[in-house]
């Protein structure tokens, strides 16, 4: 097995500024560190057990395949907070066939943005016997 001892998302942004200002702004992302000058200079957000760094410049959006999957502790408050934050919602709120609460955003060059909350009864947080 690999020893992993971090791991990290990198997003080439069409427009650097208006994702800053998405993940660090709109969704309040805590900065880990920074590193460059001017408008293509690297941000590194923490992303629970990972990062998330955006840097650089892309001429074109990235493959509609990219995704992103963000465990928070409560769906419901993470939508009112990004609503008062001014985010679009592409899809609220809503318990899946599998269990999981998930809720759909995206980031400024349309990178889908999926929040999970892991209800407590889930098998993923409760494992009975265990």
């Amino acid at each position: 097995m690999v020893h992993v001892l971090g791991s990290r998302i990198l997003v080439r942004p069409t427009d650097p500024d208006r994702s800053r200002a998405f993940y660090g702004e709109q969704l309040g992302l805590a900065v880990y560190r920074e590193f460059g000058t001017g408008p293509e200079r690297g941000t590194v957000y923490f992303l629970g057990g990972g990062f998330l760094e955006v840097s650089g410049r892309a001429q074109t959006p990235p493959s509609p395949e990219v995704r992103l999957w963000l465990q928070v502790p409560d769906l419901r408050a993470a939508h009112k907070e990004l609503l008062a934050k001014g985010v679009e919602i592409v899809r609220a709120p809503e318990r899946e066939p599998w269990g999981l609460d998930e809720m759909w955003i995206a980031d400024p060059d349309g990178i889908p943005i999926v929040l999970v909350e892991i209800p407590a009864e889930h098998p993923l947080r409760y494992r009975p016997g265990i």
